[in-house]
């Protein structure tokens, strides 16, 4: 039995979109349960090759297992994908994907310290081979700090009170379990009948900040990009509005037919040049109604795809 249970969300539209086919190579830069990899080794049969990554220890051992069936076409490493560059040769592949959201392991085992709902260490890293945890941001960030990862990062209207509540809290007893957080944020923030967990935002706040998220993003398109070969797509499955922005303004900017020298677009000095990049889709692809409804997980999942242009 493997515990990794992971539902890999827009599986199908992946695979349609990246087409794989045999003699072809492909990289899964978030392998995380395989249920993508599986796929498109499977779509890639009998000579389809695949890299495949990620940062979380736990996903890679579980990786290992799925994929054994596909033995002597594909290999594994433990890493993030912003150093995938370093690892691939460039424009080397014809698909990549990257599934930016948390596997289900993460969140539903409490000692990973990922959810509000189980009660367990304030951990949050990704790849536990870091030593920063959530606990030590709670415990050691100034009030200032909390306010903008509460408030930037996640979204919370009420990151300042939340903020300086945690700051009272600590001053008397250490914050240090997933329960203590979300209990202290709930007094702050009745639910008073809202779906949502009042603490949503402060722990996806504190997530991205703990795993250097958005900054990762920033890193790693780019090297993502830079494995695409010409005519192949680089897929980028996003769970929230800050991770789609990085993505849309990465692919807008490639797929201009102008530069613009300095931060902004004026349009008196822009210079004409081929595009680097074309949307395959202009619209985020989103779940179907099956899907919603057999893995709810999925409702905020969102799928671009771009394909890069051959040299003109």
């Amino acid at each position: 039995m493997n515990p990794f249970l992971h539902q890999s969300v827009l599986l199908n539209e992946v695979v349609h979109h990246l087409a794989p086919k045999p003699e072809k190579r492909y990289l899964d830069a978030t392998v995380g349960g395989a249920g993508h990899a599986a796929a498109i080794l499977e779509a890639s049969a009998p000579t389809g090759w695949l890299f495949a990554c990620d940062r979380d220890g736990a996903a890679i051992d579980a990786a290992a297992r799925r994929l054994a069936p596909f033995a002597g076409r594909f290999e594994l490493r433990h890493m993030a994908f912003d150093q995938v560059d370093q690892w691939i040769e460039p424009e080397s592949c014809d698909g990549v994907l990257a599934d930016l959201g948390l596997s289900s392991p993460m969140v539903d085992r409490p000692e990973r310290g990922f959810s509000f709902l189980l009660d367990g260490p304030l951990d949050m890293r990704m790849d536990c081979r870091q030593t920063l945890t959530a606990a030590d941001v709670i415990r050691d960030a100034p009030v200032g700090e909390l306010i903008r990862i509460f408030g930037r990062l996640g979204g919370e209207p009420r990151a300042r009170a939340i903020a300086r509540a945690v700051d009272s809290e600590r001053r008397r007893a250490p914050l240090e379990t997933t329960g203590q957080l979300a209990r202290l944020v709930e007094r702050i923030h009745p639910r008073r009948g809202s779906r949502a967990h009042p603490a949503t935002r402060v722990f996806l706040g504190l997530r991205l900040h703990v795993n250097d998220e958005l900054a990762q993003l920033d890193r790693g398109l780019p090297a993502l990009w830079s494995c695409v070969a010409p005519g192949g797509r680089l897929a980028i499955i996003t769970f929230h509005s800050l991770e789609d922005r990085q993505v849309k303004q990465f692919g807008n900017a490639r797929a201009r037919s102008y530069t613009c020298p300095g931060a902004l677009d004026i349009p008196e000095l822009r210079q004409p040049r081929s595009p680097d990049l074309r949307w395959v889709s202009r619209r985020p692809i989103r779940p179907s109604p099956e899907e919603l409804a057999a893995n709810p997980r999925s409702r905020s999942a969102q799928l671009r795809v771009m394909e890069k242009c051959h040299a003109s």
